[in-house]
């Protein structure tokens, strides 16, 4: 019967209806087949991005404590142990050049200041940092060293121009690398005549420059020959401090020009040449009548 009402219907009618049965079939299939529960939901591009940065921190820290078993001196971290922590390459370089002036960090704070990482890297990270010990005590004793750490009227000063890196690095904010600098510089000049001389030297800050004024002085002037700016010649002229080739190429014009230089204020008409200047090259150079 059913066949017989089926095959009785119009060629475009029996159509329609198989394909209702397909669409049925289909339906039913997808139903069974795939599960809707797993389907993905739409997230925010707000909520994706705080996922992958929490994401990021997550691995960040798994890193960390497979790769750093032991604490260390954030002052020594290379390329590659700043990548594995999650430093950009910007944030490495600043405490690579902050490093290069013969400077350390010696907290959290101040790695964040010098570096300028996030606040989230630096919770995940700065638990790992371990400093020297001296470095904690003199963290400790930082409040009180107006009192401690400035020489009273009875303990005499040390001569500069003796001290010893050791001697040096007893003042506060002077590590190896700066002592080193200042023996380097102090044998570059022949000697400091003046003390002012070391705010000259490179990376040496001007508040420690006023420690070192507090516990050092000029007690042995160095012993240094003069030489007749009228008649030293162009190469030799040019090895004295505060010299270099072209500055000793004018001066040599000038003193062409003009015959003998019978007064250092003369050498104010060369362009390189302040007071300053002058009155640091006298310490090498003098004017025979």
């Amino acid at each position: 019967m059913y066949k017989r009402g089926f095959f009785s219907l119009q060629p475009d009618q029996r159509k329609g209806v198989f394909a209702l049965l397909v669409l049925i079939v289909v339906v039913q299939c997808i139903y069974f087949l795939v599960d809707f529960q797993k389907m993905p939901q739409s997230e925010s591009a707000e909520f994706v991005t705080l996922k992958k940065q929490l994401d990021s921190l997550k691995n960040i820290e798994q890193e960390v404590k497979k790769d750093s078993i032991f604490a260390f001196n954030p002052n020594f971290i290379t390329d590659y142990r700043g990548y594995v922590l999650g430093l950009t390459t910007e944030e490495i370089d600043r405490l690579h050049t902050f490093r290069k002036q013969g400077k350390f960090v010696h907290s959290a704070s101040e790695f964040q200041q010098v570096t300028q990482v996030s606040d989230s890297l630096l919770a995940v990270i700065s638990p790992y940092f371990k400093f020297p010990e001296w470095v904690k005590n003199t963290q400790k004793q930082k409040k009180s060293f107006d009192k401690t750490s400035v020489p009273t009227s009875k303990t005499p000063k040390k001569d500069l121009n003796t001290a010893t890196d050791e001697d040096l690095m007893k003042v506060y904010g002077i590590g190896k690398v700066l002592s080193q600098r200042i023996l380097k510089y102090k044998q570059r000049i022949q000697g400091f005549s003046e003390i002012s001389q070391l705010k000259e030297v490179y990376g040496l800050e001007e508040e420690v420059v006023e420690r070192i004024m507090l516990q050092f002085e000029i007690q042995t002037p160095p012993s240094i020959e003069k030489q007749d700016i009228n008649t030293i010649g162009l190469y030799e002229l040019a090895k004295i401090p505060y010299m270099d080739f072209d500055l000793a190429k004018k001066l040599i014009g000038l003193r062409s020009e003009v015959g003998n230089i019978r007064h250092f204020n003369d050498l104010l008409q060369i362009e390189g040449f302040d007071e300053v200047k002058i009155k640091r090259i006298q310490l090498y150079l003098q004017i025979h009548d």
